[in-house]
């Protein structure tokens, strides 16, 4: 497999050199391999840098996301305390979801309104239920 400059590694993944050297620091990706001082990445990292940037953009923490990526601490009981993590962040995430649908509502109303303000717009939909 093709190793990768940070460069190379960040202009495929799609974030800046230093986003993958904080995911180094925090310990979501290994250290690469260092030829001449230069880190190389495996081009296998790709898809762990998608899976992170996915969790971080709907909202896990850096910490939950090292749980996701190699679990928890020995002696904890793994399949209880993931379990509880899952179903708590699958909840946030429905909450959220729940938000973007009623934004998206918004947006689609406005696209099709002619008023000049969204209060105005709010009014009209709450009195005759159209706009």
């Amino acid at each position: 497999m093709a190793e990768l400059s940070i460069g190379e590694m960040a202009a495929k993944a799609h974030v800046n050199a230093s986003t993958l050297r904080y995911y180094e620091s925090v310990g979501l990706l290994p250290s690469p391999a260092r030829k001449n001082g230069q880190r190389r990445y495996e081009e296998s990292l790709l898809d762990r840098i998608d899976f992170i940037k996915i969790a971080q953009q709907t909202g896990f923490s850096i910490e939950e996301i090292a749980v996701l990526l190699e679990g928890f601490a020995t002696g904890d009981s793994l399949s209880e305390r993931w379990e509880r993590m899952a179903l708590q962040k699958r909840s946030e995430l429905e909450d959220r979801k729940k938000q973007i649908n009623a934004m998206i509502q918004i947006l689609d109303n406005g696209l099709n309104c002619s008023c000049l303000t969204w209060t105005d717009c709010k009014e009209k939909i709450e009195n005759n239920g159209c706009c």
